[in-house]
């Protein structure tokens, strides 16, 4: 695809200093730019690489002012990164994509597929499954009995849809990511084993939601786990039976959350974190990386930090004292020995 800088900055919203009828075949890295790629600026520490980078055109903040002459053009967004994905995802258009069905893969006569859906090879769908138009199934994905696939959505290679799943429109499943797995219930005996606890739920994945590679999405006991429209999820995330997250919650890798908790609408939550089950997370709450959330989060927009978790600031201030407590000791140790020495003489 071949776009000019005009048309760029008319489809962002945006302003330009330079030639509008540069033409623009690619984006790039900053630090790696080439004639006819466009790059971006979002952080002012990679202010330096705007002076050097060889990029057509760069994405600048509408405030930045340039410290020195710069050989790009410069076109002024009011929102880099996300004019930035706009952008990325126009050079990514292609209306002409005809999909194809592979010989080598297994579709139940009973199931139901719309339009230009492509299947790939070693792939299966099983009965009474309904795949929406322009879905696009990537090689040895297996979807089960009784699926729903919306619009638009793609199975990366390897993804397991198990029975009764309902995934929606625009959805992107990386590979080898599971959807309704069995939740993980067990009821001890009393001989000290455990007895299974069918698992009879299923998972409900609204629009646009986006999910990494190797996550597991355990079904329901009863009713759903449900993910709401927008959520964005990385790699190596467990969700337990009959979690909910809410709209637009996004949640870095290798993240747990327990059986039945319930996070909010627009929760940021970093990496490692562990959440327990039967709790509430308010809408808007952040969670720093490798934090453990034992309790409701009552609080829209809260912060929070630690294991178990404090208020974020609270949590910076607690960790200041902490990391100085041997020498904080060792002060207290010689003010109760000068103190002491004071009091015998005083005694004396």
């Amino acid at each position: 695809m071949e776009i000019t800088l005009g048309e760029i900055t008319d489809f962002l919203g945006g302003t330009i200093i330079g030639d509008r009828n540069s033409k623009i075949k690619g984006a790039s890295t900053i630090e790696g730019g080439k004639t006819g790629t466009i790059s971006f600026l979002s952080n002012l520490k990679y202010e330096e690489y705007v002076y050097s980078s060889d990029a057509s055109a760069i994405l600048v903040d509408k405030s930045f002012e340039p410290s020195y002459p710069v050989k790009a053009a410069l076109i002024r967004v009011d929102n880099v990164y996300e004019s930035l994905a706009k952008l990325l995802d126009k050079f990514n258009v292609n209306d002409e994509v005809v999909r194809n069905i592979s010989p080598n893969c297994s579709i139940h006569p009973k199931a139901i597929l719309g339009n230009n859906v492509g299947v790939g090879t070693y792939s299966i769908i099983d009965e009474d499954t309904h795949i929406g138009n322009n879905v696009e199934i990537d090689n040895q994905v297996y979807i089960g009995k009784r699926c729903v696939i919306g619009d638009n959505t793609i199975l990366k290679p390897g993804v397991k849809i198990m029975d009764d799943s309902v995934i929606g429109a625009n959805v992107i499943i990386h590979s080898n990511t599971v959807i309704g797995s069995d939740g993980f219930g067990f009821a001890p005996t009393g001989e000290g084993n455990y007895v299974k606890i069918r698992q009879l739920g299923n998972v409900i994945i609204e629009d646009d939601v986006e999910i990494g590679s190797n996550c597991s999405i355990d079904r329901a006991t009863f009713g759903s786990t449900l993910i709401h429209s927008g959520a964005k999820l990385d790699n190596l995330i467990q969700i337990a039976h009959n979690v909910e997250i809410g709209s637009h919650t996004v949640i870095a890798a290798q993240t747990g959350i327990a059986g039945s908790a319930k996070i909010g609408e627009g929760c940021k939550i970093g990496g490692q974190v562990g959440i327990v089950g039967h709790i509430q997370i308010a809408d808007g709450t952040q969670i720093q990386a490798q934090s453990g959330i034992q309790s409701s989060v009552k609080i829209k927009n809260s912060r929070l930090f630690g294991s178990p978790a404090l208020d974020y600031s609270n949590y910076l201030r607690s960790y200041a004292i902490f990391k100085n407590l041997p020498s904080l000791a060792e002060k207290m140790d010689k003010l109760g020995k000068a103190t002491l020495g004071l009091s015998n003489e005083h005694d004396s």
